[in-house]
């Protein structure tokens, strides 16, 4: 086996490699840009070498810099983790060349299958269902919405070297189309330095179901199940899972022996996925293969109990499949959130900063769940705007998908990040979704059920009980605090605090009588009791303990007069008054928020890429304004209303900060 090896990657990805190699015995290397010095990938790795420049194009991407660094090292071999280099024929050739073994397929294989338009190509050729579509090289946006005409809409546009989502857009019309087309070509060039883009029938209602494949270099390639990751924003997944809960038996094996089918016609040697869009009738379609370790490859994961960087290294090393198709076995239901730094309540926009606060929950078992967390930073971090956004992947695994979900809700509520926006609130919200729970998805499931945007739910019946009680717990574990104070004055009595506790949760108000009972808190409502028992100290950014012997997880943060709660989903404030406190609260005034409806102002951090209007320009709702580029994607900001543009404060090339104005209206 291979003694050392090097992780052209950085951030979750990495140190997932690197946690496998090490539990194999092998030396890692790590290399780094000047903006991932302190990188946990770079604490976690044996050596670690640096590559260059904070921006991927001047480290990442150079595969100059990582061959160097193998031979400064001795490092055998290479895995590409996802993105940067991972799916870049060139690469695997360069490190061929140079004696390098890379931990992923051989380069003809990516050749075939890392192009999307080569692989429809290769796809029909071996007998696989695939989508109508245009597969040749598209020079023009006038050629694009001829073509989109001809197949009829609506149609993607999708870059050929593309992935993550970017490079990638919907038109339902012409004029999406031309638009879409300039989008994807400027997204394609500056993300995988490859501008080609092609065009492809879109297909309504669909569901993002993949299959995992795994082959060897003598000729074995078996499925390993498939992952249903049909919840998208921006066509990037932000849940997955595994098993589909649309597939049955016959429909799975009739993709799995697809997947197989293209894998073994392009002689494919590693861990690759095979993606299809699925009708919501079981009816599927080649969308493209992926040559590489995927984002969720961890539900496959726990599924199947396969390490599949473990069997990605050994079939670099040249070993046979350990693995026949007879036993792979799909056991319980595997559930995957991706915590991302962006602000689900603007629009998803991007986040960066430091991570104050990063405490993600206990990885191993919860009752009959297990719970993993894959992750590349750390408290204390910085959250880059150089990189994907990505925090961490959180995956719980159970017997059945109910349990799942449940575990996974419970682990949101045990996430805590403070010092940037993230999203676990919406993450969180739609584990309480009754549609995704009943299994109901499609790609459109985010447009269709936050065709607003996504604002922070407030809690209702049930919930706002807990989180009432919750409330009240606190408060009184905070008051129980103040009566040990040491210095207080002699001769004194103690305060005696009302055992009436107030909750004013946002609109709605619940009274509690607290009493103390053999070690738990007994709040007694109208017409209900609860017993809560909680090791909770104050400044604990999470709440554990029971309600009535059920576990429960709420977000705490501290606030005058209460505490802020999240729980299931749902966020409020929690203020806690005796009963005199609440009467005197209520005759205070409320602080209304500024308005900045007169100002654009930009969503996140990011560098402005184009002014589109002039002083004095009229414009309508809708028409394009500035975009602002951050994370590698480009954000066209509009107007929301008609609107007379009276100052412009930002130029071309400007880097301003979240809520910095770009422009004023009249």
């Amino acid at each position: 086996m291979f003694s050392k090896i090097l992780i052209a990657n950085r951030g979750e990805i990495a140190c997932r490699v690197i946690k496998t190699a090490r539990r194999m015995g092998i030396k890692t290397v790590a290399v780094y840009s000047d903006a991932d010095r302190d990188a946990l990938h770079v604490e976690m790795a044996d050596e670690a070498v640096h590559i260059g420049a904070a921006p991927a194009a001047q480290s990442y991407l150079l595969i100059d810099k990582i061959i160097d660094a193998c031979k400064q090292t001795g490092a055998q071999a290479v895995h590409p983790g996802y993105g940067f280099l991972s799916e870049r024929e060139a690469f695997a050739q360069a490190l061929k060349d140079n004696g390098i073994v890379f931990i992923g397929p051989n380069p003809g294989a990516i050749a075939a299958m890392g192009d999307k338009i080569e692989s429809k190509k290769a796809a029909a050729a071996a007998k696989v269902s695939t989508v109508p579509g245009f597969l040749g090289i598209i020079e023009s946006p006038e050629h694009a919405v001829t073509i989109a005409d001809e197949i009829g809409y609506p149609v993607m546009i999708k870059a050929s070297a593309g992935g993550g989502g970017k490079g990638m857009r919907i038109a339902h019309s012409s004029a999406e189309v031309a638009e879409g087309f300039a989008r994807a070509k400027s997204e394609a060039a500056s993300s995988f330095g490859d501008d080609r883009v092609f065009v492809e029938k879109f297909i309504v209602d669909p569901r993002h179901i993949e299959i995992q494949v795994l082959g060897d270099k003598h000729g074995n390639v078996i499925y390993l199940g498939e992952r249903e990751c049909s919840i998208q924003r921006r066509n990037q997944k932000v849940l997955e899972e595994a098993p589909s809960p649309l597939l049955d038996e016959a429909t799975r094996k009739k993709m799995g022996e697809q997947a197989v089918a293209l894998a073994k016609a392009v002689n494919y040697d590693s861990a690759g996925t095979v993606e299809f869009v699925a009708g919501q009738d079981k009816s599927f379609y080649f969308l493209e293969m992926n040559t590489r370790l995927q984002v969720e490859h961890p539900v496959t994961e726990m599924i199947t109990g396969i390490d599949l960087v473990e069997q990605m290294i050994r079939v670099a090393y040249g070993e046979k499949l350990a693995i026949s198709q007879a036993d792979v076995k799909l056991e319980g239901w595997a559930v995957e959130s991706r915590v991302y730094a962006e602000d689900p309540t603007r629009n998803f926009l991007p986040s960066t900063g430091r991570l104050v606060t990063y405490r993600p929950p206990s990885e191993g078992p919860d009752g009959e769940a297990m719970v993993r967390n894959d992750t590349g930073v750390f408290e204390g971090g910085e959250i880059s705007i150089y990189y994907d956004p990505m925090i961490a992947k959180l995956v719980t695994h159970a017997p059945t998908r109910e349990a799942a979900i449940k575990a996974q809700a419970r682990a949101l509520d045990a996430f805590a990040i403070d010092g940037i926006r993230h999203n676990i609130p919406f993450v969180a919200a739609v584990m309480q979704h009754p549609r995704w729970i009943a299994g109901n998805l499609s790609t459109g499931f985010i447009a269709e059920e936050f065709p607003e945007g996504f604002s922070l739910p407030v809690p209702q019946g049930e919930t706002a009980q807990r989180m009432a009680a919750i409330a009240i717990a606190c408060d009184h574990r905070m008051n129980q605090r103040k009566r040990h104070v040491s210095a207080q004055m002699e001769g004194w009595r103690k305060v005696a605090f009302d055992r009436l506790r107030i909750v004013q949760l946002g609109a709605e108000r619940f009274d509690g009588e607290v009493t103390e009972q053999g070690g738990a808190v007994i709040i007694a409502f109208p017409g209900r009791s609860v017993s809560v028992v909680s090791d909770w100290v104050p400044g604990e950014p999470v709440w554990h303990g029971t309600l009535d012997g059920v576990k429960v997880a709420a977000q705490v943060r501290p606030i005058l007069n209460g505490v802020a709660l999240g729980h299931a989903g749902a966020y409020a404030n929690a203020h806690v008054y005796t009963q005199r406190e609440a009467e005197l609260a209520a005759l205070m005034p409320e602080k209304v928020a500024a308005d900045t409806g007169k100002f654009l102002l930009c969503p996140m951090p990011g560098l402005v890429k184009a002014i589109s209007v002039a002083v004095g320009q009229e414009v309508k709702a809708g028409e394009p304004l500035a975009m602002v580029e951050a994370m590698k994607m480009e954000n066209v900001l509009r107007a929301e209303k008609d609107v007379t543009i009276a100052k412009i404060l930002a130029k071309e090339g400007d880097s301003l900060a979240v809520d910095a104005v770009i422009m004023e209206f009249a």
